[in-house]
């Protein structure tokens, strides 16, 4: 049987908890966001804090997600929508700037499109994820009001972020702002949105980019020890992706003379081992395409990538505001585009179909283990299941499911503890 979860400290505990920060803001008196070296960033119940509200939990996007509202328009290509969300048009493109598209992890879509809101759409910020300076290795959520900013701050973070956790300065702020974010991120931004009426108002757009799991700090940190960074207080900088395409990973480090060195790995070499350490919810996540944004972007797979070749992303447009601030950034030369075909989003992530399939069974085995399961309106897996599945994977959905319900001990509410990072 299905457990129901109550509260935010419940979504944690159950692990279905995305770390987007959205309760912090929709509860500031209530909850703080913290890190939890395995898990990721979490909401941390506040000393003295007055008892919830339940707003927290009624943006939650670990909690369940819902197209309930989502505009269905004729022109939307309706026969994606149960696969990939509302869609009006599918681009491939690039930033015109050429040093924004080399820093960016794809092209350097989303910083070019938020550049064009800022400098031209009559936005006053982007609201975005970036490294501490103090601690590279995490991540905290930054105002980006120009383009030496932006640029400085391009480039994926495959380690937890929680850009939702400042939307009530947002809310406050003078002007509106441009809001980049993982997919639950922008999810927690639409629920957000509805509540409240002062934020609505002051968002101009969401850009969502596609995400295949957030791996947690113990994951990044071990990537560091395994290429013989021990003491991360000696890292001077890390980077995920970016400066090519995909781009290399990369860290600056001091090693034990002193003398600044580097060390790098390719792409696939480091989200092959930092994508092991993902927390729960993205294993069970129906959308990695940015569903509930205006815009999302993400890598053109469909075709190979050359050696040496610039980067390029995919632009899927999917609301009619989306649709305006992309066309006008085109007209100004802030995005090149080279190609529009909405059959480009299917070709470029052909295992998500299976993804969404799986996750029909493996929603199926934790509601019969009583584990939490979130709930999901609108986003469709059972076809999926039937369709897109061979025979083996219909069973091993069913099975690594099993599994993992008594390896991960998704029938018990877990500690979740605080985890401060060492300094130098």
């Amino acid at each position: 049987m299905q457990l129901p979860v109550l509260t935010i400290e419940e979504t944690c505990e159950r692990q279905l908890c995305t770390g987007c920060g959205v309760c912090a803001t929709m509860e500031p008196d209530r909850f703080r966001m913290g890190e939890a070296l395995d898990l990721g960033r979490r909401p941390f119940v506040k000393d003295g804090a007055p008892p919830t509200n339940g707003e927290g939990l009624a943006c939650c996007p670990g909690a369940g997600l819902s197209h309930a509202g989502t505009e269905r328009t004729e022109a939307q290509h309706e026969e994606l929508f149960d696969a990939w969300g509302p869609i009006l048009e599918v681009w491939e493109g690039a930033a015109g700037d050429q040093a924004i598209r080399l820093a960016g992890s794809s092209g350097g879509a989303a910083t070019a499109l938020a550049l064009y809101c800022i400098e031209q759409g009559g936005m006053a910020r982007a609201v975005h994820t970036a490294a501490r300076d103090d601690v590279p290795y995490l991540n905290e959520t930054v105002f980006s009001t120009n383009r030496e900013e932006l640029l400085a701050r391009t480039g994926s973070r495959y380690a937890p972020a929680s850009p939702c956790d400042r939307l009530d300065e947002v809310a406050s702020l003078e002007g509106e702002s441009v809001f980049i974010g993982k997919p639950c991120d922008v999810a927690a931004v639409r629920s957000a949105r509805r509540r409240r009426p002062d934020l609505d108002a002051k968002l101009g757009c969401v850009i969502g980019f596609f995400c295949a799991g957030a791996p947690s700090t113990k994951g990044t940190l071990a990537l560091l020890n395994d290429v013989g960074i021990s003491d991360p207080t000696r890292l001077k900088s890390l980077r995920y992706r970016g400066n090519g395409w995909p781009g290399m990973w990369t860290a600056v480090h001091e090693d034990d003379a002193g003398v600044e060195q580097v060390v790098q790995r390719t792409y696939a070499e480091s989200w092959g081992f930092v994508q092991r350490y993902r927390q729960w919810r993205c294993y069970i996540c129906p959308d990695h395409t940015g569903e509930f944004a205006d815009l999302a972007v993400g890598d053109p797979w469909y075709r190979e990538v050359r050696p040496g070749e610039q980067g390029s992303s995919l632009i899927v447009v999917r609301t009619e505001k989306g649709r305006a601030i992309f066309k006008a950034a085109v007209e100004a030369g802030y995005i090149e585009v080279s190609s529009e075909d909405v059959n480009l989003l299917p070709r470029s992530q052909p295992n998500l179909l299976s993804t969404r399939g799986g996750l029909w069974a493996r929603l199926l085995v934790l509601r019969m283990f009583g584990a939490a399961t979130p709930r999901y309106e609108g986003l469709r897996s059972f076809p999926f299941w039937v369709r897109n599945l061979s025979l083996k994977s219909k069973l091993s959905s069913f099975s690594g499911t099993i599994k993992r319900v008594f390896k991960k001990r998704l029938r018990e509410r877990i500690d979740v503890t605080e985890w401060t990072p060492p300094k130098a």
